[in-house]
């Protein structure tokens, strides 16, 4: 049991010293990329190298991908004294939503396919 609960620190450490990195390099080279998005196209490039194995994530990632609407507690309740912003902007967010979703399945579309042609040959 101890094994396993140092396992998961180690895990939950190493994954928030990938954020902390992001946040860094956001910082230091200017960005315009949130560092928790840099973190996670680091941890991406670390798995796709073979540097870090899932396995070596596995217990620390499930628990946290397990709890993540959790994570959303937070934020829907700052959301909410926000009600009256949402209100007045309603058309353009509501706008902004749709046109943003049908872009995002356009383009996940066209890849697929894409990707798809050229397994074919």
């Amino acid at each position: 049991m101890w094994k396993q609960a140092y396992q998961f620190c180690g895990q939950v450490f190493f994954l928030w010293c990938i954020y902390w990195l992001g946040n860094q390099a956001a910082a230091v080279l200017h960005l315009p990329i949130p560092g928790n998005v840099l973190g996670m196209v680091l941890l991406f490039l670390l798995l796709a190298a073979g540097v870090v194995k899932v396995e070596q994530l596995e217990l620390a990632g499930g628990f946290l991908l397990r709890h993540i609407t959790f994570f959303f507690i937070p934020i829907a309740v700052g959301l909410m004294n926000w009600a009256g912003l949402f209100y007045q902007h309603a058309v353009a967010l509501t706008v902004t939503i749709v046109v943003s979703a049908v872009a995002a399945f356009w383009v996940a579309g066209f890849v697929f396919q894409q990707l798809q042609g050229r397994n074919r040959t």
